[in-house]
């Protein structure tokens, strides 16, 4: 059964074109189009509606659960923080990637990818103590997201001022956290399905008084590949191990023992995820093969043209050997084009940046 947002209506009002992502039916792009979205969250401020994201509430030790589950460190994580991590399975592979957020010593907020919720759910159950509830919820998940972004949720929130990147506040029953999916200063904001269309509306007109955009699914990942930012689905995947994605600073394997732990202790990657840059216009996508003089050496796993850059770009997961050189191909539709390896972000950008408006 396809879900909706609570304000589905309000997004077709607005013109949005809708698509299927992750067993919701989402806002793809409005009528400004994904190039305007884009730049608006780059220059100045963009609003997203992401409710297709999970929501899984603990309550009790539930940082003590996500010691036992996650690759990251989380017992010492403190109340109003919040860090990224993965849940694996046994053979290492990345079930999901996710933020968990300390609201209060006994209330964490767990926020999992839309179509992995219930994976993620299922392992936490697996491994719960009897003094963990847990509880798949229900709730209203908005991102605004850009350098305006600071001005008008401090000027709606107050309690947002000082806020550290990667922190959360409650503001009655709205839950607000510095944190994002685009590499610019923002902000995700949780509220009730009831006060949804109030919170999108006071968002949206903020938004617009700022000279930004409404933003759809499509803008977002041209910003987070921009970032090098990894998709689960494309760049992360049961098949695929943190470490081989490049993101062994989520996982502390020290002292630790979580699913897939063991076997990241034994792990020596032998494909490796790698930032693709082309000057030419040729625009690599998902499953286009990558070659190291004719030789095939792995796969693109997401491409795009920067709109930013105004260039090609890509992630793709390629051997060991081939990660270390200095350039790439990839073969488009029996079209080759040449690319240079390179160390993401594609873009000057960072979610710990004082904003430049």
């Amino acid at each position: 059964m396809v879900q909706h947002s609570p304000i589905d209506a309000a997004h077709r009002a607005l013109g949005a074109k809708m698509g299927a992502f992750g067993g919701w039916e989402m806002p793809i792009s409005y009528p400004a189009g994904t190039l305007a979205e884009h730049a608006a969250v780059r220059e100045r401020v963009g609003l997203f509606d992401v409710s297709h994201l999970g929501k899984i509430r603990l309550r009790g030790d539930g940082l003590g659960l996500l010691e036992r589950v996650m690759t990251n460190r989380m017992a010492d994580l403190p109340p109003g923080r919040a860090r990224y991590g993965l849940v694996c399975n046994e053979r290492g592979g990345a079930i999901d990637d996710l933020i968990a957020y300390v609201i209060d010593a006994d209330d964490v907020l767990v926020v999992p990818n839309a179509s992995n919720r219930d994976a993620v759910a299922e392992v936490l159950r697996a491994h719960a103590t009897s003094d963990v509830e847990i509880e798949v919820v229900d709730a209203t998940t908005f991102a605004i997201q850009g350098p305006a972004s600071k001005e008008i949720v401090e000027s709606l929130h107050p309690v947002t001022k000082g806020m550290p990147y990667m922190g959360i506040v409650v503001d009655g029953s709205t839950t607000i956290a510095r944190s994002g999916y685009t590499g610019e200063w923002g902000y995700e904001i949780f509220t009730s399905n009831d006060d949804a269309v109030a919170a999108w509306d006071a968002l949206r007109v903020a938004v617009g008084d700022a000279g930004g955009e409404v933003c759809g699914l499509a803008a977002r990942d041209t910003l987070r590949l921009e970032m090098g930012y990894p998709l689960h689905g494309n760049d992360l995947s049961p098949e695929i191990t943190p470490l081989e994605a490049g993101l062994d600073f989520a996982v502390k394997l020290e002292g630790r023992d979580f699913p897939g732990a063991d076997a990241l202790r034994a792990h020596t990657p032998a494909r490796a995820l790698i930032g693709l840059r082309a000057e030419g216009r040729i625009i690599p996508r998902h499953g286009c093969r990558v070659l190291r003089d004719g030789v095939d050496v792995g796969e693109v796993t997401s491409g795009t043209l920067s709109p930013t850059l105004r260039q090609p770009i890509a992630l793709a997961l390629v051997s060991a050997d081939a990660a270390s050189a200095g350039m790439l191909e990839i073969d488009v539709r029996g079209k080759l084009g040449t690319f240079e390896v390179v160390d993401p972000p594609f873009v000057d950008a960072s979610p710990r940046r004082e904003p430049r408006i």
